[in-house]
């Protein structure tokens, strides 16, 4: 028996339980495959422009700034302008995720990069998501070697790069992307980890005043490319 049989069984003895067999264990599996929908609020009931202007709009509400731009090739540049606005040093940690080769980072030669996960010194990061969910204006990021989850919320500053494709609805698109893709395609399987993230961080608990970056970044900054498509 693996390790998650035996976390499993451990929870069965617990509750006086069998493991399912027959229609029970058929029931079971259909509802994993075919997940119910619960209540989705009808305001995510859009088309693909109306659930991006309905993920910016959510997304400004809880303090979440965001730099639109045409195509992947201006990413860089648009992150280079974002540090200078906010009198930010030119210096970031990137994830070593493949989808953020594409962007022509060079080009920026006054700008620092290092990938990897971040360390205490690390003052700006830069990822990738998986899903923009409309609903809430709300960032989904998984983890993996490739997407170390350090960068989401040890630097002061998080900077995302999200194609406008990447944006769904409600929750539960999110969560159908996931197990579709795996999150994870060369492995199939899912992540360890599944952030989600909506604005800065932030806490009332400190006189009952808000004071952001209190478990994380207190900027949250999004380039989103409206032609996920390369330039020739």
């Amino acid at each position: 028996m693996d390790a998650r049989g035996q976390i499993l069984s451990s929870i069965r003895m617990a509750l006086q339980r069998t493991a399912s067999t027959g229609d029970a264990a058929a029931a079971v599996a259909r509802r994993l495959a075919q997940p119910e929908r619960n209540l989705i609020p009808a305001r995510t009931a859009l088309d693909h422009a109306g659930r991006v202007a309905l993920f910016q709009r959510m997304a400004t509400i809880v303090q979440t700034t965001i730099t639109t731009v045409a195509g992947p090739e201006a990413v860089p540049a648009a992150v280079s302008q974002y540090l200078a606005a906010n009198n930010l040093p030119a210096e970031l940690v990137m994830a070593p995720d493949p989808a953020l080769d594409v962007y022509p980072w060079a080009d920026q030669r006054l700008l620092t990069i290092r990938r990897g996960k971040a360390l205490d010194r690390d003052a700006v990061s830069v990822t990738g998501a998986f899903a923009g969910i409309a609903e809430t204006g709300t960032l989904m990021l998984v983890s993996g070697e490739d997407r170390p989850t350090t960068l989401n919320f040890l630097p002061d500053t998080h900077i995302v790069v999200l194609r406008a494709d990447q944006i769904v609805g409600p929750y539960e698109e999110a969560w159908d992307r996931l197990r579709r893709a795996g999150a994870i395609p060369a492995r199939g399987n899912l992540p360890r980890t599944v952030n989600f993230i909506t604005g800065p961080s932030r806490t009332g608990d400190i006189e009952q005043r808000i004071q952001l970056g209190a478990h994380g970044p207190r900027r949250l900054h999004i380039v989103l490319i409206e032609d996920p498509t390369p330039a020739p």
